[in-house]
């Protein structure tokens, strides 16, 4: 597990470039001067009888950005965080109810543009001691853990389409179970299998 752990902090290091939720719709054409805004989601990585997982969440029905959607727990940064991996652990205390000093933070993932006009870092950390998972209320329906083995399979990830604001728009899949894992968060997914691989 640490030799694992171990290869995974040495490919984060080397990391570079980015990815889009327009990365498979290269015909987008994106507004000049757009602002993005920092944020920061954190990957948490644990230990089971089954090897490592990775939880996720799935966002409460209520909201009104991205309801019912997979998601990592995160958010955008606020004054008060000192940088964006800052912003995913405080995020992710707050979400799940994951303490900040249970993650030993791996790397990151290069940053990702959303639709959503968000600059997005994926913060991946393993998480060292157990806790008691604690959905927010309101924001987060379900928390649930996904073998890593299973998101990190290349041969795992689909491309589909749907119409978006009058234009069809493809994105990756990585379905688990009854859980559809697509969009941003399947994407940046999938650029830690290109990662690990190289």
């Amino acid at each position: 597990m640490r030799e694992r752990l171990h290869h995974f902090r040495t490919a984060l290091a080397r990391t570079e470039g980015g990815s889009s939720d327009f990365d498979l719709n290269p015909d987008t054409v994106l507004p000049a001067g757009r602002v993005l805004r920092p944020a920061g989601v954190l990957a948490p990585i644990i230990e089971t009888d089954q090897g490592l997982s990775l939880l996720l969440t799935k966002r409460s029905a209520a909201l009104k950005h991205h309801p019912g959607q997979i998601a990592f727990p995160g958010g955008k940064q606020d004054e008060g965080d000192a940088d964006v991996i800052a912003a995913a652990l405080r995020e992710a205390h707050e979400e799940i109810g994951l303490p900040p000093g249970h993650v030993e933070v791996l790397g990151t993932l290069p940053r990702h543009e959303t639709v959503t006009s968000f600059d997005v870092t994926p913060v991946i950390g393993f998480v060292t001691k157990p806790f008691t998972i604690t959905p927010e209320p309101g924001e987060v329906d379900e928390v649930f853990a996904v073998p890593l083995n299973h998101v990190l399979n290349p041969d795992n990830y689909l491309i589909q389409s749907r119409r978006w604001r009058g234009q069809k728009r493809h994105y990756f899949v990585v379905p688990y179970g009854p859980y559809y894992i697509w969009g941003a968060t399947a994407r940046m997914l999938r650029a830690w299998t290109e990662i690990i691989q190289k």
